[in-house]
């Protein structure tokens, strides 16, 4: 087992966030939570085929970047091939998602994509992308157009964000040192979110990068980093809406590195021997949901009984969605070609 970093401390002021938010923040989480583990019941039970990649245990970092967007007006997301919850987060309906995952026609992306592509036009979700940093230039080229069409064409209400999410794994990719270049050269409204979570598949990120503290890799370029307790949603939350504010104002981007975790293996089909048990178990109890839980109640602004109705309520919802993926009819044969967009 590596030496863990150390976790940036982050000190909650009183009146951070009001109840209200907190139950969004909670019901969020436990959404994309109680999503994967429905979906490792459905892959197992042979309704979803080929690689699943799941997000247990990095919730913090979907809520509490996506959360404090405007993904219904102009900003945007971009994912990774552990898209599922980015995809919820962002407002895509459980049913679409669940539908995709079983290769429905009524699926956000048509059946057309799986689990690696989420993709939501509705919902500004840029994509899901099974090549590693694949989404990089994507995110890239939307947080340009967006300042484009606010300097060059004058559009004063083109104030949008783009967030773009990718693991440790794609930081020694050329895509990632060309994209954060450009953005800094051009004062980009972008997010560049790393969610480290240790592994690059079974590739242990101390190995495979002479400079593992990745938030460090923005002075290069003169961009401002941060790194974030990736495990701590209200932490995420600051750290985002600081850079948020900043994106808009037009001061830039930011390399914002969150330290995570997953608790599954890379995918539903690994069997997860790499990682040792002395680093599971540092992990595991550090669980964002149970931590946000805690301090919701600790501060009397809910009690047990309203987070167990979250729960519920969050149950019925994916059990909806499994019932109508389940019901939803396969793609039609004779649309095989329709938005293929390329021709020999």
């Amino acid at each position: 087992m590596a030496q863990e970093r150390t976790l940036p401390n982050f000190q909650v002021q009183e009146g951070t966030i009001a109840k209200e938010e907190g139950l969004i923040l909670y019901e969020d989480m436990v959404l994309g939570r109680l999503f994967e583990d429905k979906c490792a019941e459905m892959y197992y039970r042979g309704k979803m085929f080929g690689f699943v990649h799941l997000y247990n245990g990095q919730e913090a970092v979907s809520t509490g970047v996506i959360k404090g967007l405007r993904t219904h007006e102009n900003d945007y997301v971009s994912s990774t091939y552990r898209d599922h919850v980015h995809a919820l987060s962002a407002g895509v309906p459980a049913r679409e998602v669940m539908a995709e995952l079983f290769g429905k026609a009524t699926g956000c992306s048509k059946g057309r994509g799986g689990s690696m592509h989420m993709f939501s036009s509705e919902h500004h979700l840029l994509g899901g992308y099974a090549f590693v940093a694949e989404g990089i230039p994507v995110a890239t080229g939307a947080a340009f157009a967006a300042k484009y069409r606010r300097e060059a064409l004058g559009d004063e209400t083109s104030t949008g964000v783009t967030a773009c999410f990718f693991g440790d794994g794609a930081c020694n990719n050329g895509q990632f040192f060309e994209c954060l270049n450009m953005a800094a050269l051009w004062k980009l409204p972008i997010l560049y979110v790393v969610e480290n979570n240790k592994w690059a598949i079974g590739m242990a990120h101390e190995r495979a990068t002479s400079q593992p503290e990745i938030y460090k890799k923005a002075s290069v370029f003169g961009m401002h980093g941060v790194e974030v307790d990736g495990m701590d949603v209200l932490a995420v939350r600051a750290v985002a809406q600081e850079a948020i504010a900043r994106a808009r104002a037009g001061e830039g981007p930011t390399l914002i590195e969150a330290l995570t975790y997953r608790f599954r293996g890379h995918s539903l089909a690994d069997p997860d021997e790499l990682r040792s048990k002395e680093e599971k178990e540092f992990w595991f109890p550090r669980d964002p949901i149970k931590k946000l839980a805690g301090y919701l109640t600790e501060q009397n602004l809910v009690n047990s009984e309203e987070l167990k109705a979250i729960d519920r309520k969050v149950q019925e919802t994916i059990d909806d969605a499994v019932k109508f993926a389940e019901t939803s009819p396969e793609p039609d044969p004779s649309e095989l070609h329709r938005y293929i967009f390329a021709e020999d």
